[in-house]
């Protein structure tokens, strides 16, 4: 019997296979979407995964949560990757962008984003930009994050007043034994024990949250010791900063650290006006810190555009669904 050569029928098949799957991303929701003509919507850090979820949802890919380890600190960030050939994961990613918060609005302003997800609305300076190059950016609400604050685990403190906060960032209060707690708690450390207050850089998201919902105009206290090197660039550098300093105090949002970060017991979430933050608390806001995540666009973006589809998409029930699904709480 004359034997069959199956490398060709194999080959075939995987070719086949391969091609079907690079050409799922033909939108199941909205008609004429592919990742050919697919908007570039950039956004924040902690938006990051919904931005990602958003677009495997449109284009009909499947996607997983995968754990990325810092081999140098042993740090691991939690990032949302699709299921998708590499030939179109460079597409993919030129247009699922995480500029973060501030250049994520001077892009859409400059039109180099079609759409911004981001966990708060322009700062004064942003807003001008805007206004001096003639731009009217719409910032609807989608979904429901929190500002939360964090200290090391060995801070035994679980709760803080709004006022004991501000009295922290403006210098009124420098030592934990202000805040209730004895010498005792922190074995081995002399007092006083000083809170040691970490800020973020201007303009990042987390930031313009403590300035509009806590702060509310007052001054920080610019002697505090060390005060330069507690302005942390990054979010991620901020909890890690927290996780190396016991007598540490700083913020985040919830998103960003439930999901992204995942600490564990690296870290610290404590309850603000005797509410502990979680999606229960969140969601009726009883949690004092909820705060809204934008779909932002140009007020005179073409209505016709993929772009104005899906931020109209966004705010539909379906939308809403696939907000829920990345974890965020809609809005």
């Amino acid at each position: 019997m004359k034997k069959i050569n199956l490398f060709p029928v194999l080959a075939l098949f995987a070719m086949v296979v391969y091609t079907s799957c690079e050409r799922s991303t033909v939108s199941p929701h909205i008609e004429g979407l592919t990742i050919e003509n697919y908007p570039i919507i950039d956004g924040s850090t902690s938006t990051l995964p919904l931005n990602a979820i958003i677009a495997c949802e449109l284009m009909g890919l499947t996607f997983e949560w995968q754990e990325n380890v810092n081999e140098e600190d042993k740090s691991s960030a939690w990032s949302v990757e699709p299921h998708i050939g590499s030939s179109l994961r460079k597409k993919f990613d030129n247009v699922v962008k995480c500029s973060q918060t501030h250049n994520s609005y001077i892009n859409i302003v400059d039109k180099k984003a079609d759409i911004v997800l981001t966990a708060r609305t322009m700062s004064p300076d942003e807003r001008k930009y805007a206004q001096d190059k003639g731009v009217d950016l719409n910032e609807t609400p989608i979904a429901i994050d929190a500002f939360i604050f964090i200290v090391n685990p060995r801070n035994p403190i679980k709760n803080l007043t709004t006022e004991d906060i501000r009295n922290i960032y403006t210098g009124k209060v420098t030592t934990w034994e202000e805040l209730g707690l004895s010498s005792s708690s922190f074995p081995g450390y002399p007092s006083p024990l000083e809170v040691s207050p970490y800020i973020r850089n201007p303009n990042s998201g987390s930031q313009e949250l403590m300035d509009l919902l806590v702060m509310k105009g007052l001054e920080y206290y610019t002697q505090l010791p060390m005060y330069e090197e507690r302005l942390v660039p990054t979010m991620a550098g901020l909890l890690d900063a927290l996780a190396r300093d016991p007598f540490s105090i700083g913020y985040t949002v919830y998103y960003y650290n439930e999901y992204i970060i995942r600490p564990g017991d690296r870290l610290k979430t404590i309850s603000v006006d005797g509410v502990y933050p979680n999606k229960q608390s969140i969601s009726t806001r009883a949690y004092p810190y909820a705060a809204e995540v934008y779909a932002v666009i140009r007020s005179d973006i073409d209505k016709s555009s993929m772009a104005y589809k899906i931020y109209e998409w966004l705010q539909t029930e379906v939308g809403r669904d696939i907000i829920s699904k990345s974890g965020y709480i809609p809005n």
